[in-house]
């Protein structure tokens, strides 16, 4: 069951990252994205009542680990932070492949901090992933796209902030409970965004938008976060059962269903996104997806 809650990240991360894309040319074009990321707080912040109510125990935890808890989910929207500054002068589908340094980060991370190592065919498999997202990262003449060393940085800084989040999430998660750490984390989350709002320019940004497009921004947003949350919860529950290298390598496979995604649009609401169709771009594609089921079978045999 592991894999259906690892790919539940990827699925429903590749159709935020549409969501997002539009988000940003459409109201976040000359806004800082840190702004967005206080909606991702409100989500978190509006969830803690929940898990206090289902879990009470989540305040019988130590000082230290609560403290190192909520640095996890402040890494986590740090990592988004990046993520959103990429997206903002990128394309989805060049920002997309640089998360496989993410699954390379992980297993370093994973190794070094929670002794957690990998057979050779689930090692072949995660490289397979990986190699796939890779080919995806190519053009249609079959090179890499031009990437800016600026969005590199970012992108690297992303994943790593991701893994390392993961790995904190993973090591209070196994060792205590499930629930507690997604409160703490959460907790970590709002205060970033509090953070956020405590910068006058990012506040007034705030309110500029809400008073222009206070329908639209609550009812987009707020669904798109409904579905990051639930990708996110999915992803952080597959840590709990399965080395955290091979689900960062599976949530590598984003990238694959942003082109599905794409696809879609492209054939129903063109005006809201276009992808490539010719036949040499979809063979392409389809021998990256060939290659992810070919490893995952390897991690889950």
């Amino acid at each position: 069951m592991w894999l259906l809650f690892a790919f539940s990240g990827p699925v429903l991360w590749a159709a935020s990252m549409h969501i997002d894309k539009y988000l940003v040319d459409k109201y976040f074009k000359n806004t800082n994205p840190a702004v967005l990321m206080v909606f991702t707080a409100l989500i978190g912040l509006l969830t803690l009542p929940f898990i206090w109510w289902f879990r009470p125990a989540v305040f019988g935890e130590s000082k230290t680990a609560i403290a190192v808890m909520i640095v996890s989910g402040i890494l986590y929207m740090g990592a988004m932070l990046f993520y959103l500054q990429a997206l903002q002068t990128e394309e989805a589908s060049v920002v997309a492949p640089l998360f496989q340094a993410s699954a390379v980060w992980g297993y370093a991370l994973a190794y070094l901090l929670l002794g957690e190592t990998l057979t050779r065919t689930q090692l072949a498999g995660g490289a397979l992933i990986v190699i796939a997202g890779v080919i995806l990262s190519l053009d249609g003449s079959m090179r890499f796209k031009r990437l800016k060393a600026g969005l590199i940085v970012r992108m690297a800084a992303c994943t790593f902030a991701l893994a390392l989040s993961s790995v904190i999430f993973k090591f209070f998660a196994v060792r205590d409970e499930f629930w507690s750490t997604t409160f703490w984390t959460f907790v970590g989350e709002a205060l970033f965004g509090v953070a956020i709002l405590a910068i006058p320019v990012y506040l007034r940004q705030m309110i500029g938008l809400l008073r222009k497009n206070t329908g639209a921004i609550f009812a987009i947003n707020g669904a798109n976060e409904l579905i990051n949350l639930g990708g996110g919860l999915g992803a952080r529950y597959a840590l709990l059962l399965a080395p955290v290298a091979l689900v960062q390598a599976l949530t590598s496979t984003t990238t694959l269903f942003v082109f599905l995604f794409g696809v879609l649009l492209t054939v129903f609401l063109p005006s809201l996104g276009k992808e490539d169709l010719s036949m040499k771009n979809v063979l392409k594609k389809g021998g990256a997806a060939a290659l992810v089921a070919i490893g995952v079978v390897l991690i889950n045999g």
